[in-house]
């Protein structure tokens, strides 16, 4: 991870000196957005071939595909070809106009007004307009849409309270004519462009939605989109097709005509395909071939911001006893689990919130200021202290070596290291005398149940959709959607709340360390590693990139 740092550390610095709110001068963005295309046009001068098709793997079949209702990375990286938002990320990770050619915000940074580029259309040609992006944001906050982010990402809009209630109308948000959008915050937000370019937030089409009720996503006729491409085929469990939509703005500048989601559970079946010529690129790489892989050009390593970790069902006894909780996180030899059972491709945990996100002053380190102001929460050192304090922890909450705790579930899925780190935590609990078993299910089951809260205690994760500590820290408030183990706790929801609301930039970090020591020291979840992502891609595929929020952006790519 170290020597990818500053590459990662520069474009999240340049990400952070986009992303203040406040002021009264325009933050148009149309000159960067022409760069941008300009750039991608130039990277492909002298390809070989133009259009043409990728296949790819990201994923089994994901949970689903509806931008309010995604929370997965393998979902979002088919939506951000399918959808565009009033932003959208650059290849250097800037903030960047998307269907929003100019924006500006009021003096007290409370009024953010877009307008929309001219004569903008669905992928089925009808308009699109500023009222589309006032039923999507309204949608998200519907309490019976039940959106995972609805609280997270528009809590900080007012009426939002009333909406999430029913009355959707009272939601801070409107349209002033067809090409006007606007927000009202309850109080400035530090990062509000990079929300705007977040995959959840992109308009939807009510026609589609309301004429196919839930399924409207899983069928080409009814998924009508406003990006790169249009969904031609889906087909569970097998594959999903996209096509360049004609109709998007800017069409001119995309190249593969057809990107093909090949939907396999198996790393071993995506290898296959990738050797046999079949994929152009994998995300889920067999971890026992990875010794082999390394040094191979076709394999890339790069790092992500993001934390592995184990997720309690704190509403179930005996994971409601932070004891008990603080116990099984200590039982876990981080450094183990990395360097070995992930193989060095991931990098042991000492907090929460890991490398490459940003602090309150320019190209400084969230993790960097936790450690100078409170330490690591994790000795990686000194495993075996912490095994006896495990075990001293778990007789003070009333099971001395184990005895009377019940047996419990691990729910998790086969892909990558997460099979073989399951087994290695189920020795580990083991040794404090508990007996786990270990429950495999397929991806988009593992994602409901975990949200359903029909688990014991589960494997986790987050990569972060923007440059904030608070999109990870966030995730343990009592009323986030994505809460799955349904921590809670008044004293960390205060601090969240006021880092949300402050105008001061310090004091928002300031208050973000204090709420993750509080997750820390309750035990409200149990930090394992943190990511990188590896995959491997053919050698003659060209201009795509990959970010460090986990998504590849492969609509500006070619193959020599």
């Amino acid at each position: 991870m170290k020597k990818h740092l500053a590459v990662l550390s520069a474009a999240v610095a340049a990400g952070l000196a986009l992303s203040a709110c406040g002021g009264s001068s325009a933050n148009t963005q149309t000159t960067a957005a022409a760069s941008g295309a300009e750039t991608a046009a130039a990277d492909n001068t002298g390809a070989e071939t133009s259009g043409g098709q990728i296949d790819v793997q990201v994923g089994p079949s994901p949970e689903t595909i509806d931008p309010a209702l995604n929370s997965a990375v393998d979902g979002a990286n088919m939506i951000i070809h399918a959808f565009e938002g009033l932003m959208k990320f650059d290849k250097d990770n800037n903030v960047v106009a998307g269907l929003a050619e100019k924006w500006e915000s009021s003096e007290d940074g409370l009024t953010w007004t877009f307008h929309l580029r001219p004569d903008l259309k669905w992928s089925d040609g009808s308009a699109l307009t500023a009222n589309d992006f006032v039923y999507a944001w309204r949608r998200i906050a519907d309490p019976a849409t039940a959106a995972p982010y609805g609280y997270d990402l528009l809590n900080l809009i007012t009426g939002y309270e009333e909406a999430s209630q029913g009355n959707l109308e009272a939601l801070g948000v409107e349209a002033t004519d067809d090409s006007t959008f606007v927000v009202t915050l309850k109080s400035p937000c530090t990062y509000f462009e990079k929300l705007c370019a977040f995959a959840t937030l992109v308009p939807v089409q009510q026609a589609a939605i309301e004429a196919a009720g839930d399924g409207w996503s899983t069928a080409p006729e009814t998924y009508v989109s406003d990006g790169p491409y249009k969904m031609t085929e889906f087909t569970d469990g097998s594959q999903i097709v996209f096509e360049k939509n004609p109709n998007y703005w800017d069409a001119a500048n995309v190249t593969f005509d057809k990107i093909v989601w090949h939907l396999i559970e198996d790393s071993n079946t995506s290898y296959t395909a990738y050797n046999d010529g079949t994929l152009d690129l994998i995300k889920d790489v067999p971890t026992e071939e990875i010794p082999t892989l390394t040094g191979n050009p076709e394999f890339h390593v790069e790092p992500l911001m993001g934390t592995y970790y184990v997720t309690f069902n704190t509403k179930k006894a005996p994971f409601d006893n932070a004891k008990v909780r603080e116990a099984l996180s200590l039982a876990i030899d981080r450094d183990y689990v990395a360097n070995t059972v992930m193989q060095g491709t991931y990098s042991p945990a000492t907090n929460f919130v890991g490398a490459g996100v940003s602090d309150a002053a320019p190209g400084s380190s969230f993790a960097e200021v936790t450690r100078e102001k409170y330490g690591d929460h994790f000795d990686n050192s000194n495993y075996e202290a912490n095994l006896e304090k495990a075990k001293a922890l778990l007789a003070e909450a009333g099971y001395p070596d184990g005895a009377g705790f019940p047996a419990f579930e691990y729910l998790t899925n086969d892909t990558a290291y997460h099979k073989a780190v399951a087994e290695y935590l189920q020795s580990a609990w083991g040794a404090l005398g508990l007996t786990m078993k270990v429950d495999i299910q397929e991806w988009k089951t593992v994602t409901a149940n975990r949200r359903a809260g029909n688990f014991d205690v589960a494997r986790n994760g987050w990569v972060y959709d923007w440059d904030d500590p608070s999109n990870m820290i966030n995730l343990l408030e009592t009323n986030n959607g994505n809460n799955d183990g349904k921590y809670s706790s008044a004293e960390f929801d205060k601090l969240v709340d006021a880092a949300r609301n402050t105008v001061n930039v310090e004091e928002h970090y300031d208050l973000l360390h204090q709420a993750e020591q509080v997750l820390l020291k309750d035990a409200a979840m149990a930090p394992v590693a943190y990511y990188n992502e590896f995959w491997l891609q053919k050698p003659n595929v060209k201009g795509t990139w990959h970010s460090p929020y986990g998504y590849w952006y492969l609509m500006y790519g070619h193959k020599e």
